[in-house]
């Protein structure tokens, strides 16, 4: 995607001064409320009131809205009521709609409350994605119109989610695409923060639902952020935090029903800084119970195998994360690896076609797995925290079936009756529990 403004960037906000002679800069901020921050309308004006402080405040503003909580799956629900085997085009149309609805309704708040606002579909802007209807990807947007409404003192209030085809047919972005409309906005007009208003307060080092120990991060690095939600944290959509990190895009995730008290920034603030790099190895703890495990067995060891195995699993449209293989004396070898656990009956099946072609012995499947991640930045300059890991499991006997590692993460995959275990021993041994 490569944000586009044919207006003129850099006239953004000026400064002022306040009463006592201090200089405040102003900035342009995109706000995007999701779908249990505006539910119902009462929420939706709860929503409009972190936005009418913003304007207040003298800020240039736009908002992005997703559909109101349980919305979207009911358009789903419609869609295959209707047809099982739908025309991809028509339900982005259909599923689209319940955006169009917030947007319509955070405006007439807004105007209610004083604010000059209007509505944007994705079409309107225009945000002009690719063909990929159901889960298309930005490619451009056209700024212009909205910074020339926020010169002006309005607030554009933009549907999140969708886009329109160079054909002028309405697209969807995928489940969470909403976060991703408004980073990207963010980058093509060159905002200076995004907000990402949720149900939750910000990143915590783990699921605060399996550890009341967990600890809230003041900031967190675009790439910690992206390992973590990569591996299982649910708080933002994976391909936003790769936008905000490709565009740096300064996002902030923060509650829409706690209280901001003062200026100081409330939630976590996701930046290209690597603060407190050498204070602490690990970041966070993250979980996925998403994934099944596929080992096949006595496969040949010769060259080409593993494309004989992976690609028609790739032509299935099946990502493949970790990867291991114990080679015997016989020179065959087993290969294990995961899958999503969505994906597996297909992955089997797809499998099961090439095995006579590829001579493996057997394909064995097991979905009672999770996986769990540890992650930083300060892995880089740390030694000992695979080693610190391991022991941590090992001591709790909980046994690994597969490693993977990247320069910043170490990802086990084991049984998923000790996933919650795992993670509480792995929060306390890296010192990351409150007060630790």
């Amino acid at each position: 995607m490569q944000p586009k403004c044919s207006a003129t960037l850099t006239d953004g906000p000026e400064s002022r001064t306040n009463r006592a002679g201090k200089e405040i800069i102003l900035a342009r901020l995109v706000l995007k409320f999701g779908g249990t921050s505006v539910a119902d309308v009462e929420r939706i004006k709860n929503a409009a009131a972190k936005v009418v402080r913003e304007v207040q405040a003298g800020h240039q503003v736009a908002v992005v809205v997703s559909a109101m909580a349980g919305v979207t799956n009911a358009l789903v629900d419609y869609c295959r009521a209707a047809r099982t085997d739908f025309d991809w085009r028509e339900y982005d149309a259909v599923v689209a709609s319940g955006e169009q609805v917030t947007s319509g309704l955070m405006a007439i708040v807004l105007q209610d409350l004083g604010i000059k606002a209007r509505s944007y579909q994705g079409w309107q802007i225009p945000l002009i994605s690719d063909k990929a209807h159901g889960k298309a990807r930005i490619e451009r947007i056209d700024g212009e119109r909205l910074l020339a409404d926020m010169a002006s003192g309005i607030v554009p209030v933009v549907a999140g989610f969708q886009g329109v085809t160079s054909e002028q047919r309405i697209t969807t972005l995928g489940r969470g695409g909403s976060d991703t409309s408004a980073v990207a906005l963010a980058a093509a007009l060159k905002a200076d923060r995004c907000d990402i208003y949720t149900d939750v307060d910000g990143v915590y080092t783990t699921d605060p639902r399996i550890t009341d120990r967990a600890q809230k991060m003041p900031r967190i690095t675009f790439e910690e952020m992206l390992e973590l939600a990569s591996q299982g944290a649910k708080v933002l959509q994976t391909r936003s935090v790769e936008m905000a990190m490709r565009y740096h895009v300064p996002v902030q995730v923060l509650s829409t029903f706690e209280p901001q008290i003062g200026s100081e920034l409330p939630g976590t603030l996701l930046t290209d800084e690597e603060a407190n790099v050498e204070n602490r190895p690990v970041t966070g703890i993250a979980y996925s119970r998403d994934d099944a495990q596929i080992t096949l067995r006595r496969v040949p060891d010769k060259p080409g195998v593993a494309a004989a195995i992976f690609g028609p699993l790739a032509a299935a449209n099946i990502n493949v994360d970790m990867i291991v293989q114990n080679i015997s004396a016989d020179g065959t070898t087993d290969l294990t690896f995961t899958v999503p656990k969505s994906d597996l009956a297909k992955a089997v099946e797809a499998l099961e076609l090439a095995r006579q072609s590829v001579g493996f012995d057997k394909v064995a499947s097991d979905s009672n797995v999770s996986k769990i991640s540890v992650i930083g930045v300060g892995m880089r300059s740390h030694a000992g925290v695979a080693a610190t890991m391991f022991k941590t499991l090992f001591d709790k006997g909980i046994n690994i079936r597969v490693i993977s590692t990247s320069e910043i993460k170490i990802s086990v995959l084991i049984d998923a009756a000790y996933t919650e275990l795992a993670v509480r021993a792995l929060h306390t041994e890296y010192g990351l529990d409150a007060n630790a």
